[in-house]
C-alpha cells in the first residue's frame, strides 16, 4: 500500500508523534513518500531514511498513491484539496491541532487508524466541494473550496450590501460584514460561528450565512445545492475580498459571482468505528457534564 504523507509545519513538540505515525507505517511495509518541505524538516531531524522520496506536485502523486495522510488540522486538510484535486485520492486527517473536524484521528489513535486502513475497517465519505464559476481566472485552477466561500469587507469602516440571487430569483440584499456561502462540510467552520445551523455531509445542500449583518431579523438560508447563486456587491469601498477555504483575493465592486457546485467530490476516509455524529458530539462537548 502507498501512502503520501502531507503536512505543512514541523514542530519538535510532536516528534513522538510522528516517530509512532512513520514506525507503525514502516512495521506494516506500507511505502511512503512525503511532502517535500515537511520531508526535509524530517531528515534535518534525523527521524527518516533519506531513501524516502519527497514530492511537491499533483502530477507526482496522481495515480502512484492510495492514500493521502493529512497531519495538523483542519487548515492543513484543506491544503490537500488543490493538491489532490480531482484525482479521487482517499484523505485521512491526523489531528496535531486543537478542534479537528475534518482531521478527527486524535494523537492516540495513531496505532487503530493504521490498523483500520491496513485491515480495511473504513469507508469512503464523499464531500462536496463549491465552485466560484464566475470570474474564472480568480484563483487560477483552484477555483474551488470544501467548506465555503466568503465575501467581506476589506476594513474595520462601514458595511457592504450583498445583493444575492437563487436560480436567477433575487433572495435579499444583505447589508452586513460579509456572507459566507457554505458547504455541509463548511457549516461545521466559519458559518457555524456565525450562527449558521450543522448540517450532515450528505444533505446536498448551501447555506448561506449573512457575517455581523445590520437586520438581526435575517437569519442563515439553506438552500439544494444544484442552485447557481449570483452576487453583486455595493458600498462606499470600491473593493472587498472573497476567499476560498483560507485563499483570498481583492476583487473591484463591479465584478459579479458566480457560484455553483463543483463537479468533483472530495474522498475523505471515515474508519468505520467514527461518525459524523459521534465527530460533533466529541469535538463540541455535547451530554459533557464535568462533574462526572
Amino acid at each position: 500500500m502507498r501512502i503520501a504523507l502531507f503536512a505543512i509545519n514541523f514542530s519538535e513538540e510532536l516528534e513522538a508523534y510522528y516517530i509512532e505515525l512513520l514506525g507503525k507505517l514502516k512495521y506494516h511495509k506500507f511505502e511512503i513518500c512525503i511532502y517535500e518541505p515537511f520531508h526535509r524538516k524530517l531528515l534535518e531531524n534525523h527521524l527518516i531514511n533519506p531513501e524516502i522520496k519527497p514530492f511537491n506536485t499533483f502530477d507526482e502523486i496522481k495515480g502512484t498513491i492510495d492514500f493521502l495522510f493529512s497531519i495538523g488540522g483542519d487548515g492543513t486538510l484543506l491544503k490537500t484539496v488543490s493538491l489532490v484535486k480531482d484525482s479521487g485520492i482517499p484523505i485521512l486527517g491526523f489531528n496535531t491541532g486543537r478542534l479537528g473536524f475534518l482531521s478527527s484521528i486524535s494523537r492516540d489513535e495513531i496505532s487503530e487508524a493504521i490498523e483500520c486502513i491496513r485491515e480495511q475497517k473504513f469507508h469512503i465519505q464523499k464531500r462536496s466541494l463549491i465552485r466560484l464559476n464566475k470570474p474564472g481566472n480568480l484563483f487560477g485552477e483552484h477555483n474551488f473550496a470544501l467548506n465555503e466561500i466568503t465575501v467581506h469587507k476589506r476594513d474595520s469602516n462601514s458595511m457592504i450590501t450583498i445583493q444575492a440571487y437563487v436560480n436567477g430569483v433575487f433572495l435579499n440584499s444583505y447589508w452586513a460584514d460579509g456572507l459566507i456561502i457554505s458547504t455541509p462540510t463548511g457549516s461545521t467552520a466559519y458559518s457555524m460561528s456565525c450562527g449558521g445551523p450543522i448540517m450532515a455531509p450528505d444533505s446536498n445542500t448551501f447555506i448561506l450565512t449573512p457575517i455581523s449583518t445590520h437586520n438581526l431579523t435575517v437569519r442563515p438560508v439553506v438552500i439544494p445545492d444544484n442552485a447557481v447563486i449570483k452576487l453583486k456587491v455595493e458600498g462606499r469601498i470600491e473593493n472587498y475580498l472573497v476567499a476560498l477555504d483560507s485563499n483570498s483575493s481583492v476583487i473591484s465592486s463591479d465584478i459579479e459571482l458566480e457560484i455553483k457546485k463543483e463537479a468533483f467530490y472530495l474522498n475523505l476516509v471515515e474508519l468505520d468505528s467514527k461518525t459524523f455524529f459521534s465527530t460533533i458530539r466529541e469535538k463540541l462537548m455535547w451530554g459533557w457534564d464535568k462533574r462526572n
